[in-house]
């Protein structure tokens, strides 16, 4: 009888250990799902802006229409990426043809004076420090799951139960590590 308690004791342990683990890989995989989220949605707060921004410029460099190009291309390149590192990728070239676009801009001077492009390029600016708060609040997620998935015996679990490690949101090197200056 006193094995059969002990017994009885050692399963509903291990049973209710499992649970606590699983119950944790699921809440982190949560956060992770709503730390992407939080990314896409500042992404696409900078997809709308763009347009706007690239009409704006039209206006006073108007035979610039190959940068223009670029940056349309750009943006629906960034917008149509399936994987993480095709976002990445993606939005990393979107980010080097909008310099490009502001680098064009600084040659018209009324340009810089319009009170639109000031706007813009404030909520451009503001939208970029968001998507920067965000690829931070990101990785730490995916940080914190991976090491969580990755750690004996939660890896055991995790693996057996289908959880897979996420990849970081990264920034190119280098160039990208640099602040966007849009000074006009």
């Amino acid at each position: 009888m006193r094995t059969t308690t002990i017994l009885i004791v050692v399963i509903v342990a291990v049973v209710l250990w499992l649970i606590s683990i699983y119950n944790s890989l699921i809440r982190l995989k949560n956060r992770v799902d709503e730390a992407w989220s939080d990314i896409d949605v500042q992404l696409k707060r900078r997809y709308d802006l763009i347009p706007n921004l690239v009409e704006t410029v039209k206006g006073y460099a108007s035979h610039e229409k190959e940068l223009f190009t670029k940056v349309t291309e750009a943006r629906s390149r960034a917008m149509q990426a399936g994987s993480l590192h095709d976002k990445a990728e993606a939005e990393n070239m979107l980010s080097n043809t909008l310099k490009s676009l502001f680098a064009v801009a600084e040659n018209y001077p009324q340009l810089r004076a319009s009170e639109n492009f000031a706007k813009l390029q404030d909520e451009l600016s503001d939208t970029e420090n968001k998507i920067q708060a965000a690829r931070r609040f990101y990785n730490g997620m995916v940080r914190d799951f991976n090491t969580k998935i990755q750690v004996f015996p939660n890896n055991i679990i995790a693996g057996t139960l289908g959880f897979k490690s996420r990849e970081f949101f990264e920034i190119e090197e280098a160039k990208e590590r640099e602040n966007i200056k849009v000074q006009f």
